[in-house]
């Protein structure tokens, strides 16, 4: 039997790294995309078919879409975009270039790669695309403006795409997680630091207070609702397996919540309870 075939971005740690695994575990034939290629070569060790992917330029992302064609013999069953970064920061402290920067990762490389990938699902008849946005793609939280941006968008995008495909057998599905086990806190420390002039912010305080103290610190205590990143694998295999998956699907208790409130309460309410995150 010949196995369903998924093209998976973000795989170096996290919910890529777990999803990969997974899946390649439960049967499906798996590739696994990393930014660099130290990283495919550590994955190609634990026996993923692994090769170069970067979101933010085109030439890769064809690369990447070629690659995978070749061995699959021009079709994929499924693809999920979920490689992604933040720069942590005040929206006032963040540059222009900031904002194209992951916009090009968090937006336009996961479009240029779908509209890639699409007329090979439409002419197999066939196909699974799954992005993955976040709590923040629904619900803005303070010092976060730049990943907000990039989710809130790319769930405009996906939400559009759902309907135009409405009618056809391709499945668009968003996946919503909350706070999970994952590098991504960590990873955007560099990010922050190659973007934001925070020593000259208008508001020092919350840097010196809040934002830095969270950013950096070496403590393994866990955000509320936390949860590992097969949580999130789990909802993947729903949407890849289902016959009729959701179109969106929450992860994690806080990612409820915030569904709920956004439901029940005015904009001024919310912005008084997220004041006091």
């Amino acid at each position: 039997m010949t196995k369903k075939t998924i093209l998976i971005t973000g795989c170096s740690t996290g919910i890529g790294y777990d999803a990969a695994h997974t899946l390649s575990q439960k049967g499906w034939r798996v590739f696994a995309t990393c930014r660099l290629e130290e990283d495919c070569i550590r994955l190609r060790n634990e026996g993923l078919e692994s090769f170069t992917l970067d979101y933010s330029c085109e030439k890769s992302v064809q690369a990447a879409v070629t690659e995978t064609l070749k061995r699959t013999n021009g079709t994929l069953d499924a693809l999920y975009n979920n490689g992604a970064y933040a720069i942590p920061g005040l929206v006032q402290d963040i540059p222009r270039e900031a904002y194209r920067a992951i916009f090009e990762v968090n937006l336009f490389g996961y479009f240029d790669l779908i509209n890639k990938i699409l007329p090979i699902m439409q002419d197999q008849g066939h196909g699974r695309i799954i992005n993955c946005s976040s709590i923040l793609g629904f619900t803005a939280i303070k010092a976060r403006g730049a990943y907000n941006a990039t989710k809130f968008a790319m769930e405009g995008l996906t939400d559009t795409l759902r309907l135009e495909l409405g009618k056809s057998p391709i499945k668009v599905i968003l996946i919503e997680p909350g706070p999970i086990t994952a590098n991504i806190r960590i990873n955007s420390q560099q990010h922050f630091e190659k973007w934001i002039n925070w020593k000259s912010s208008r508001d020092i305080l919350f840097y010196e207070k809040k934002l830095i103290p969270r950013l950096y610190s070496t403590t393994n205590t866990l955000d509320f609702g936390q949860l590992p990143a097969s949580a999130v694998t789990q909802k993947i295999i729903h949407a890849l397996e289902s016959k009729h998956p959701f179109p969106r699907y929450y992860v994690t208790m806080p990612t409820f919540i915030a569904g709920v409130c956004n439901r029940l309460f005015s904009t001024r309410v919310l912005d008084w309870i997220k004041s006091k995150l």
